[in-house]
């Protein structure tokens, strides 16, 4: 199962996230359902900016995290 959703997320918002500090991401999916992931499952899409752009979260049955992958 799969849930799409749109980040646009600062690069200082997303330290205090890496800095521990707050340490999941709370957003609202596309199809308005509200998701809460790890906020270290997003590391590899970090950029100067901070993290913009189109993710589909992955789950398992259990609703654990599989993977991040970014759409565009």
């Amino acid at each position: 199962m799969h849930i799409v959703v749109d980040l646009h997320i600062s690069r200082e918002e997303y330290l205090r996230w890496y800095q521990g500090s707050v340490n999941a991401v709370v957003a609202q999916a596309r199809d308005g359902r509200t998701i809460r992931f790890p906020a270290d499952a997003l590391q590899s899409f970090v950029t100067h900016n901070g993290i913009t752009g189109t993710f589909a979260i992955y789950f398992d049955s259990n609703n654990k995290l599989q993977k991040v992958e970014r759409l565009r």
